[in-house]
């Protein structure tokens, strides 16, 4: 495949460092559909010597296994490097399993390859259907900001980008398409059980909306995400002190930057996140100067501000 200027843009844009340092490892999840397939066109032509592929077989579908082999296939044609990296998925919540078991694996190989960053191909298309299901759930600011170009490998301290989240889901088909490759067909995607899969129809159906500009949105909300934690941060610093056995927050700030101080509290002091309609409602019931118990923590409103504590232990 030639060059892709545009495709070679994005990647030095969001990953400077390798364009400084053309050595660096570029690692691609490859699941064999159109738009995994399409970043691993354009990254093979833009890093031919440094790009290596890893499929992650779930297991979960009885296609998967003939699918990561179709896809070590054209890496081999290509001259990538490529693993197939199986993984078992508990019972439960199959696709929050999968995809923490996806990553896992993927950290792993990336730690064993020396891979300097991992890249998804996330596109303009999944970031405006992940807005429009969240606003559906009147998700707060945090929610609805979409996925980040540069962000982490979950529970992992590898680099993840995602160099086509400019584009769109039709342009990487199109290009699949004129390299005679065909995609893995995953019927789930097409499976209206799923919030996404309606979501996806939905925008599909309505000719004037403007996916592109949703999916500008997404990553304009993103920013005000980063800018709120920012200030939180910087409330929290000047605003929240440890005192004895508990912590007393001296709140200053709008109501949306004390509810992400008064989170943080909550998981430094807890061990655990705190779901968002609970700190708000503790942030009322403190407002309304009445306490409340949270977790394994008691909040009640002081004289110097909002004390919170270990709850004390029940006796047997």
């Amino acid at each position: 495949m030639q060059l892709n200027p545009r495709f070679i843009g994005d990647l030095a844009r969001i990953w400077p460092e390798g364009t400084r340092d053309p050595a660096l490892k570029l690692g691609i999840a490859v699941s064999g559909g159109p738009d995994s397939l399409a970043l691993l066109l354009m990254a093979a032509a833009a890093r031919p010597d440094t790009v290596c592929a890893a499929t992650v077989d779930h297991g979960l579908r009885p296609e998967s296994a003939a699918e990561a082999a179709d896809v070590a296939r054209v890496c081999t044609k290509l001259g990538v490097p490529h693993r197939i990296l199986r993984v078992d998925v508990v019972d439960g919540n199959v696709q929050a399993q999968a995809r923490a078991a996806r990553y896992a694996a993927l950290a792993a190989w990336m730690e064993a390859e020396s891979v300097a960053a991992l890249a998804t191909a996330h596109h303009a298309d999944d970031q405006a259907e992940t807005l429009v299901m969240r606003l559906n759930r009147a998700s707060g600011v945090a929610g609805l900001a979409g996925v980040r170009e540069r962000s982490w490998v979950p529970d992992a301290d590898h680099l993840l980008i995602r160099p086509v989240l400019g584009w769109r889901r039709a342009e990487l088909a199109e290009m699949v398409a004129q390299a005679g490759l065909v995609a893995a067909d995953d019927p789930s995607n097409r499976n209206e059980a799923f919030d996404r899969v309606r979501v996806r129809q939905a925008l599909a159906s309505a000719d004037w909306l403007d996916v592109g500009a949703w999916a500008r949105a997404a990553g304009h909300i993103a920013e005000a995400d980063d800018a709120l934690d920012w200030a939180a941060g910087r409330e929290y610093g000047a605003r929240v002190l440890r005192e004895g056995m508990g912590v007393t927050y001296r709140p200053a700030a709008p109501r949306a930057i004390a509810l992400r101080v008064l989170a943080r509290i909550i998981e430094d002091m807890d061990g655990e996140a705190a779901r968002g309609e609970a700190v708000a409602r503790l942030y009322d019931t403190l407002l309304a100067r009445q306490p409340m118990s949270i977790g394994g923590l008691v909040a009640r409103p002081g004289p110097q501000g909002w004390v919170l504590m270990k709850a004390p232990k029940r006796r047997a």
